[in-house]
C-alpha cells in the first residue's frame, strides 16, 4: 500500500471486536502509514447492527466508535452471499444459526449453511464487504468502499486458517478454500483487500 502518513487521518479507530477481522485489518493497514486502534482498547462497546443493508450497518458502527472516542473511525460490514439462498446469509452471516434458534458460533453457522445447500446445484457465492470511514461522528461525507470476492461453496471444510465460512468457501482461481490460503495471500485477494484498495485511493486524494 502507498504511504499515507501525510494524510490527516493518522489514527483511526477500528469499530470491531472480531478477532479475525482485527488480524486482517491490522495486516492490511500495517503498510499504509496509518495507526489502527481496535475499539476494545478504548473501551468502546459493540454497536447494534439492526439494518438490512451492509452499508447502513457499517455507518452505524463507525459513527458509534467515533462518537465515543472523538477520533476518526472505520467499520466494515461484511458477509457471505449465496446465490441459491437469494443472498443469504448476507448481513446475518455472523448470527445465521441464531436466527434458527442455534448458538452464535462459526461451527453452528456453517452447519446451518451446509444443511440448506444439501440439494443445491448452484454453489456460487461471494464474500461482500462495505467499509465506512468517518472523520468525526457527524461526518456528512463518509468515505464508502466495497469489495466482492467470488467463489463457490463446498459440503466439507478444508483448511485451518481464516474464520467464519472460510473453510467452505472455495476459490477456483486459486484452487483452494479461503481457509487454505496463507494469510498474506488472503489479504491480497479478499473482499476486504478489494474494498481497502478503493478506500486508500480515496484517502490519497485527500492527502
Amino acid at each position: 500500500m502507498s504511504d499515507l502518513r501525510d494524510n490527516a487521518l493518522r489514527r483511526i479507530v477500528l469499530a470491531s471486536n472480531n478477532a479475525g477481522k482485527l488480524r486482517e485489518f491490522s495486516a492490511l493497514f500495517g503498510t499504509a502509514g496509518i495507526e489502527l486502534i481496535p475499539q476494545g482498547a478504548l473501551n468502546v462497546p459493540e454497536a447494534e447492527e439492526p439494518h438490512p443493508t451492509f452499508v447502513e450497518n457499517a455507518l452505524t458502527k463507525a459513527r458509534h466508535a467515533s462518537k465515543l472516542t472523538g477520533l476518526p473511525a472505520i467499520a466494515d460490514d461484511s458477509g457471505l452471499c449465496v446465490r441459491a439462498l437469494r443472498g443469504a446469509p448476507g448481513v446475518w452471516s455472523a448470527r445465521y444459526a441464531q436466527l434458527a434458534g442455534g448458538e452464535k458460533s462459526d461451527a453452528a453457522n456453517n452447519a446451518r449453511l451446509v444443511g440448506e445447500l444439501k440439494n443445491a446445484t448452484d454453489r456460487r457465492a461471494y464474500y461482500f464487504c462495505v467499509l465506512a470511514l468517518v472523520r468525526h461522528a457527524d461526518d456528512p461525507e463518509p468515505l464508502i468502499a466495497e469489495g466482492r470476492w467470488h467463489g463457490e461453496m463446498l459440503d466439507a471444510p478444508r483448511g485451518a486458517n481464516g474464520f467464519g465460512y472460510d473453510p467452505y468457501f472455495f476459490l477456483p482461481a486459486l484452487n483452494a478454500t479461503a481457509a487454505e490460503l496463507d494469510p498474506a495471500v488472503k489479504n491480497a485477494n479478499s473482499h476486504r483487500a478489494i474494498a481497502l484498495q478503493q478506500l486508500f485511493a480515496r484517502l490519497k486524494e485527500e492527502a
